[in-house]
């Protein structure tokens, strides 16, 4: 086991996950649809959220990774059949090469293993089937009716609850999007013939869920290795399968200084990694490298909470903060707003925090990016209301000046 005791020591573990990450370079994965494309394939699955302050989440973890990703090529991907959407530890889009990595939850609920809902109604879900087939593709929306009941038509609360299942047990997939309006088809009819749809074993799984997860990370612990997979049988193989390769030593251990454990390849701390530069980046709250948040507190010490689910009077930071990357570190919070109409954004607050950085050098990247987060969110200026520490307020203000 390798200790991680000094500073220098902690850097580097680190880069390695920014780097793993696709936070270190400015296009690791190349540039536009087909950057978007192997970035996905990558990171292993971008979560899908409703918040609507700024960007949604979906497009804003691949305009992190990603110089040109426009929201709209998210869909395109999915109409291209590069994506499918299901559930990872939350609703998400994932490469479709890893279809049949989804095949056990669907199984799992379709059998009464698991629920999704409580209870299911086969027979609307049989007519709905048996609509879909005959007449094609459905939204919920389709199933909404003010008129009296005929036939063909369904109470909607019922019918969608009936769409989910169905698409959560495996019968449909979504075949489009408009917004957060979704268009199911059978599986049968969406799912590309070349993709592999048999049902894994547990150790493949579990080998896949190690593979991807120290991928997309660059190390991992025990814990994180099936975060928010609630699979026993799942976490049973990935442990065994940890330890016949720590056994082998083809993975070792590091352990920080808050006595978390790490799993990484071995050698994987003396890697060439990608220099730093005075870069910042604005990062959602639901982004691949914040998710895990006590793996962000043993590795950045960094507290990070989102606060949109907090009452607004114990609020710290402000109903939706953005967590804001410099160089290595996460330095800081920025709650803001795009306000569409009038295409600006309003940043409410922005908090940084005490490092050994050079405001210069701070404040250039802020607005840097600030300036990449403006176009990006459709806005044409900016204005900030408050800033902490108090004394770079007026300086803020002033670097902002030609944006606002």
């Amino acid at each position: 086991m390798i200790e991680i005791k000094r500073p220098q020591e902690l850097a580097r573990l680190r880069r390695l996950a920014l780097a793993a990450q696709g936070l270190l370079q400015t296009q690791p994965y190349g540039r536009g649809l087909a950057g978007a494309r192997k970035a996905i394939n990558h990171i292993g699955y971008v979560q899908i959220d409703t918040i609507s302050v700024v960007e949604r989440a979906h497009h804003h973890v691949f305009h992190s990774r990603v110089p040109n990703f426009k929201p709209a090529m998210t869909n395109q991907m999915l109409l291209d059949g590069d994506i499918f959407e299901y559930w990872a530890h939350a609703a998400a889009f994932l490469p479709i090469t890893d279809f049949r990595f989804s095949l056990p939850y669907k199984n799992a609920i379709k059998s009464g293993q698991t629920h999704w809902y409580k209870t299911r109604d086969k027979k609307l879900m049989g007519e709905l089937l048996a609509r879909i087939r005959s007449d094609g593709p459905i939204r919920s929306r389709d199933l909404e009716s003010n008129t009296s009941k005929r036939a063909g038509w369904w109470d909607w609360k019922p019918a969608k609850k009936a769409l989910e299942q169905m698409y959560m047990e495996g019968d449909l997939m979504v075949s489009d999007r408009e917004g957060f309006q979704k268009q199911y088809d059978l599986t049968e009819r969406v799912l590309p013939s070349h993709v592999n749809s048999q049902m894994p074993s547990m150790e493949e799984f579990a080998a896949h869920m190690i593979d991807q997860q120290l991928r997309c990370h660059g190390f991992a612990s025990l814990k994180g290795l099936t975060y928010q997979r609630r699979n026993a049988e799942l976490r049973k193989a990935v442990k065994a399968l940890i330890y016949e390769r720590l056994a082998q030593h083809t993975l070792e251990q590091v352990q920080v200084s808050s006595g978390e454990l790490f799993i990484l390849e071995t050698g994987a701390l003396e890697r060439r990694l990608p220099r730093l530069s005075k870069r910042m980046l604005i990062l959602s709250p639901f982004d691949n490298s914040v998710i895990q948040r006590e793996r962000l507190k043993a590795l950045f010490q960094y507290d990070y909470q989102l606060e949109c689910y907090v009452p607004a009077a114990k609020r710290q930071y402000g109903y939706f903060s953005l967590p804001l990357l410099y160089r290595d570190e996460f330095i800081g919070r920025m709650d803001c707003k795009a306000h569409r109409k009038i295409r600006h954004l309003e940043i409410k607050s922005l908090h940084l925090q005490q490092h050994n950085f050079d405001e210069d050098s701070v404040i250039t990247a802020f607005v840097d990016a600030i300036t990449q987060f403006c176009h990006f969110q459709e806005c044409d200026t900016v204005s900030l209301t408050k800033a902490h520490p108090k004394q770079l307020t007026r300086r803020l203000h002033s670097a902002l000046k030609p944006l606002g």
